[in-house]
């Protein structure tokens, strides 16, 4: 079915956005101004402070979702902070291992390349807006698609069209891979007839409009949809949903200075839970993150989960694979355990 011009109208603004936040990272210092420094320790770090951006819908979305925020943020330091927004999980990866990021609000795998291989820590998690620490990963059809359950997908390989996130998203990849299609032995990039690789937004459009048919999302991202795209978002149905998946976190790079560490860590896990018309003023701007009601302090221990999760789908991937010895697959059975141990001792260590 053809989407209306209203829709078009939206979809034209968010794209015109997106080329402009695609360079945010350049643009940040111009969004978000400079200011007096501090005196004392702080004057001495004069380079602003910069915050990467995941992308939740476009990168033009999460920039103006997050701008209040990190202008409160701006105005409590009396220091500048520029944001880093990216259009991919990939290119945030890169602007963190490049020491261009100081604080990051990051989903489970990112988070665990940030912390075992690229000097951030965790210190704080989100709070949904009903009070849980996790988001539910979920795979969408069209509400008029002849595929009911996950059986009736399942039972013809390389008849549907898959569109999906890059693998370093854990809703949008690891966790339907590992839940739904590794346990059956099977690789989603081989099982469907066509795979497409985008943002949520865009997936769950291609499935809308018969580009796709069944796609990867996640609860946060359907929120979003449904107040972007009510009508697209009445067109379509969840087949399978997973078990909760621990949110979101928010890391800080280990070589910022202890002071602006502290601050950074009291403003965020302070962020709208203050009286009066301030404290409601804060929780206004929460709610432009989708499904957002706060921060709550977390450590490195919580992405234990997610290291989990990527060591069972590669011992599945592997156990499942073609190989050309049964040696070889061993080895790479051993390689998996190693990075399983590695990792963990990581998160423990910290």
């Amino acid at each position: 079915m053809a989407v209306n011009a209203s829709w078009l109208h939206r979809l034209c603004a968010r794209r015109y956005l997106a080329c402009i936040a695609s360079v945010g990272f350049c643009l940040g210092p111009l969004l978000f101004g400079a200011s007096a420094q501090v005196p004392g320790q702080l004057a001495s770090q004069a380079a602003p402070i910069r915050f990467g951006i995941l992308p939740i819908g476009s990168a033009a979305e999460s920039l103006e979702q997050w701008r209040p925020l990190l202008d409160d943020l701006r105005k409590r330091l009396g220091h500048p902070v520029t944001t880093v927004s990216v259009s991919s999980y990939a290119s945030l990866s890169n602007a963190i291992g490049a020491q261009r990021v100081d604080i990051a609000f990051l989903s489970g795998k990112l988070a665990v390349e940030a912390v075992t291989h690229q000097h951030m820590q965790v210190f704080a998690q989100f709070l949904r807006s009903d009070g849980a620490t996790g988001n539910v990963a979920m795979l969408v059809v069209r509400d008029d698609s002849p595929i009911h359950s996950v059986a009736e997908l399942l039972a013809s390989p390389g008849r549907w069209r898959y569109a999906r996130s890059e693998q370093l998203s854990v809703t949008g990849y690891t966790a339907p891979e590992a839940d739904v299609f590794a346990p059956h032995g099977l690789n989603s990039d081989t099982f469907f007839a066509n795979v497409q690789v985008g943002d949520h937004q865009s997936n769950l459009l291609a499935v809308v409009n018969r580009e796709a048919d069944v796609a990867s999302s996640n609860n946060p991202d359907m929120d979003l949809f449904h107040r972007n795209f009510p009508g697209e978002a009445a067109q379509l149905r969840v087949i399978w949903r997973s078990p909760l998946i621990p949110s979101g976190v928010l890391v800080v790079r280990e070589g910022l200075a202890a002071a602006w560490r502290r601050q950074l860590t009291a403003f965020i896990l302070a962020y709208g839970k203050g009286a009066g018309e301030a404290g409601a003023r804060e929780r206004a701007q929460l709610s432009r993150i989708p499904d957002l009601g706060g921060f709550v302090a977390q450590n490195n221990h919580v992405l234990q989960p997610f290291v989990d999760m990527q060591y069972a789908l590669l011992r599945q991937e592997a156990e499942h694979g073609q190989w050309v010895s049964p040696q070889a697959r061993q080895a790479r059975l051993v390689q998996i355990e190693q990075r399983y141990q590695r990792d963990t001792q990581a998160l423990q260590g910290h």
